[in-house]
């Protein structure tokens, strides 16, 4: 009996080690896939593209093809994990899901269209919807467009202010044939920009005798723009005898800048007579200028006593260069040319004086 027991103790023994260790084996083996679901999942390398040849045509294009779903595999256990496994989205860069092929992957509806937008984005202020200043801009109110545009009609205009000026335009001599002489021509004007009350003055002086000397005081109104009518008298005082005439014309500025000055007038005897004037400067330099000038005087009857024939009188051409040292002061050389014509020439020859006359001048020119 106990000889049994002892031969059969070591089978025993040997049969209860082998009944535990297959016990153990499902708890193992649960154990060890919970291990393996909190490892991260090992991500397959992916190769750099090769690059491609440059094709000689143009390749066909293929329809997309339709991405497959990914299948999950199943858990190995039926334990959850306790740990939720990487989102795709928080790769790191380079990496992408084993079974992904985003070349042929259809990205066409994750985009937005370009004329769509965010609902409540103002592209053009660039300030999201729903956002409010810290200090709210007041409304416009009628005192802020009245402060911003205020009545024109109590503002000064320019053409109430009164201003004067004084022009000698030519104070110059000569040396000629004839004898040595000096001439004049002004003018000036006191007023507003519409009216104005001008004088008009000239005349010459040879050899110590007054030859030829007159006077005009003009209203001039602003007709247009650069342009003033004249009303007036004149007063001669040489050649002959004393005479008044009524004045009437314009005075302006001409296209290319040639100043205009055509006046008629109307003597108390009946004599008519017409002066029409023009000139232009031409800068050659900023202080450098030249100065054509033009004046023809036309008469209506014979007049022997102030020498004076009906139809055209005198026409003088002149040209005179001056340097401005200030705008006010310029002192000038020139070439000037006096032709008679007519009944006028003829009184003159008889008094002795020449019809024909070229003469250099030297002078200056003073404004105020």
């Amino acid at each position: 009996m106990n000889a049994s027991c002892r031969s059969l103790r070591v089978p025993c023994a040997r049969l209860l080690g082998v009944a535990i260790v297959f016990g153990l084996l499902p708890v193992m083996a649960s154990a060890q896939d919970h291990s393996h679901m909190n490892m991260p999942m090992p991500m397959p390398e992916q190769k750099a593209p090769a690059k491609e040849k440059p094709a000689v045509k143009q390749p066909v294009k293929k329809k997309p093809a339709v991405a497959k779903p990914h299948k999950q595999p199943a858990p190995a256990s039926s334990n959850p994990p306790t740990r939720q496994p990487t989102s795709p989205m928080a790769m790191p860069p380079g990496e992408t899901m084993p079974g992904m092929d985003h070349a042929t992957m259809d990205h066409g509806g994750m985009t937005m269209p370009m004329d769509e937008s965010m609902p409540g984005m103002d592209h053009g202020a660039r300030i999201p919807s729903g956002y409010e200043p810290r200090v709210p801009v007041p409304a416009l109110t009628d005192a802020d467009r009245a402060a911003a545009f205020p009545d024109a009609a109590e503002h000064a205009v320019h053409d109430d202010a009164v201003h004067s000026y004084l022009l000698l335009n030519r104070l110059e001599a000569w040396n000629a044939d004839r004898g040595t002489g000096i001439e004049w021509e002004g003018q000036g004007w006191i007023g507003t920009d519409l009216d104005k009350v001008r004088l008009r003055s000239e005349g010459a002086r040879v050899d110590n005798h007054l030859e030829a000397a007159d006077l005009e005081i003009l209203y001039g109104r602003g007709i247009a723009r650069w342009w003033d009518l004249v009303v007036g008298i004149r007063h001669d005082f040489k050649p002959g005898g004393a005479q008044d005439f009524a004045a009437f014309g314009v005075m302006g500025l001409a296209p290319q800048k040639f100043e205009v000055a055509a006046t008629a007038y109307v003597g108390s005897g009946g004599q008519t007579a017409l002066r029409v004037e023009a000139e232009r400067e031409l800068l050659l330099t900023n202080r450098l200028i030249l100065q054509p000038l033009v004046e023809v005087n036309a008469f209506g009857k014979d007049d022997a006593q102030h020498g004076i024939g009906s139809g055209l009188g005198t026409l003088e051409a002149g040209l005179r260069l001056r340097y401005e040292v200030t705008r006010r002061f310029a002192p000038y050389i020139g070439v000037v040319r006096d032709r008679v014509f007519g009944q006028t020439a003829d009184y003159r020859r008889a008094d002795g004086h020449d019809i024909d006359d070229t003469r250099v001048v030297a002078g200056v020119r003073i404004w105020f």
